[in-house]
């Protein structure tokens, strides 16, 4: 690529509307690309180890959905200003996560080479599935996409420079990574295997379970297979995963028609419409919450005729169903560890757990750095606390079994401080009560007016108790079950 070229590249416009990522967001296709990309990254050793102890995109899939996208509009907007506050709150997210996986070897989620690479795969899967469904980028495009991405780099890092400038080099790069860096990793075989087969609903379907498994059943496998076939072949021939007979051909089908969306009018699919409505909880104040009610309705009229037309000597648990709690809104302890504590999945309440409910509190509230700080390390006492209670073999976490057997509730000092900082945090003006608007700041679609005293504010005691009832009286919660608990 000349410097005339270059240049050219780098005057287009490298964010907002009328850049080539733009027009992904509301694409189909990009829905199996990111599906590819994550593999890609996962596959990565320092990726794959950071997301297997630090991600909650097992048990929380369709959340960590949402804020990767909105995350992403930020980045490639037009503010700039947003888009530092963003780049600012990722390095601040990626600088707590290090440590070293199965093998002894470090990672560092900060690491500049390793997050070139996650950057590389988006473009490379944005090139790819362009190819698949039968709709190639021509040079000039793909210069000018790349251009935004080294772009994007450059926003989180300072410096574009782990990524070839010329894009000729960017795919000898890639090719290199491929063949000699990845490999079959714990975190690319539970997103191909375990995530697919498990994929817990999403708030939308979360009461029609037997109609979710079967459509599961279903499309699970189906996108495992079109993702290992998308895969270049070298990975798969390294990682030794195996392609069933017509999966090829399949994926170029998916792609293929996923690309016909091309043809319906503008506007017609709008993605952060989609993942808004599919997150809708039950008592939600957001307008659209009565079709959904309806549509919920209507999905469990058709999962009891599911069940009926299932033969009994089928599997007749597709797994644990959200549980609406007992009458009186409780629910058990495991069902309280399995929803709200192991917000990693791997069946243990650690650090990256409370971790994780840090950073979605942060993300939704939008925190600046101190406030964060200051909810880290209240969160990061609380896990000290529980830590010295809770672990009785001295492994370093707690058991599903020993929170059951140890203690009635979580609630301690840390916890307290945990709802203090909170509300700290929410009460925007520091008057020392929560108001409607404040409220729906935090918890968005989650909101519901109903919780709000009559005197339409809500007070320091008032809101800590009902963290507190909700963390430590393990009872369901109209705010911070789809904050914390919903996937």
């Amino acid at each position: 690529m000349t410097t005339e070229t270059t240049d050219t590249a780098v005057e287009a416009p490298l964010f907002g509307p009328e850049s080539e990522f733009s027009a992904l967001f509301d694409d189909p296709r990009w829905a199996l690309a990111m599906i590819r990309a994550t593999v890609l990254e996962a596959a990565h050793p320092q990726i794959g180890a950071a997301l297997v102890d630090n991600s909650t995109f097992v048990a929380h899939p369709w959340r960590r959905l949402r804020n990767t996208f909105l995350s992403m509009r930020r980045m490639f907007g037009t503010d700039v200003a947003e888009r530092e506050r963003e780049a600012a709150r990722l390095n601040r997210l990626h600088a707590r996560m290090s440590g070293s996986d199965s093998r002894g070897r470090a990672y560092d989620a900060m690491d500049r080479a390793t997050r070139a690479w996650v950057v590389a795969t988006l473009f490379e899967s944005a090139v790819t599935m362009c190819r698949l469904s039968g709709q190639p980028l021509d040079q000039d495009t793909m210069e000018r996409m790349y251009a935004e991405y080294r772009t994007f780099l450059a926003a989180l890092d300072g410096d574009a420079a782990e990524l070839p400038e010329d894009l000729n080099d960017f795919w000898r790069y890639f090719d290199r990574v491929v063949e000699n860096e990845l490999e079959n990793t714990e975190a690319a075989r539970v997103i191909l295997y375990r995530l697919f087969d498990h994929l817990p609903a999403p708030a939308l379907l979360a009461g029609a379970p037997t109609l979710w498994a079967a459509g599961r059943a279903v499309a699970g496998p189906l996108l495992g297979a079109i993702t290992v076939a998308s895969l270049p072949e070298p990975y798969r021939r390294r990682a030794g995963l195996p392609e069933m007979p017509g999966a090829q051909t399949l994926m170029q089908g998916a792609y293929l028609t996923a690309g016909l969306a091309r043809f319906l009018p503008g506007g017609w699919i709008n993605a952060e419409s989609i993942i808004e409505v599919l997150s809708l909880s039950p008592g939600s104040d957001d307008p659209r919450a009565r079709t959904v009610a309806a549509l919920r309705a209507r999905m469990k009229r058709a999962s009891a005729l599911i069940r009926l037309l299932t033969p009994l000597g089928g599997d007749a648990s597709p797994g644990p169903a959200p549980s609406a709690g007992t009458g009186d809104g409780r629910r058990s302890a495991g069902e309280f560890f399995r929803q709200v504590l192991d917000q990693t999945g791997d069946g243990y309440l650690d650090w990256p757990d409370l971790a994780a409910m840090a950073r979605e509190i942060s993300t939704r509230l939008d925190l600046d750095e101190p406030e964060e700080t200051r909810l880290y390390d209240a969160f990061a006492a609380w896990w000290r606390e529980l830590q010295a209670a809770l672990d009785t073999d001295g492994d370093g976490r707690v058991s599903a079994d020993e929170y059951a057997a140890a203690v009635p509730s979580l609630a301690g000092p840390a916890l307290i401080r945990v709802a203090e900082v909170l509300f700290d945090a929410t009460d925007k003006d520091g008057s020392g009560s929560i108001d409607a608007d404040e409220h729906r700041t935090l918890f968005r679609t989650a909101f519901h007016r109903d919780l709000n005293p009559t005197d339409g504010a809500y007070g320091r005691s008032t809101f800590v108790g009902d963290f507190l009832s909700f963390m430590s009286g393990r009872r369901t919660s109209t705010p911070y079950d789809p904050l914390l608990a919903d996937a």
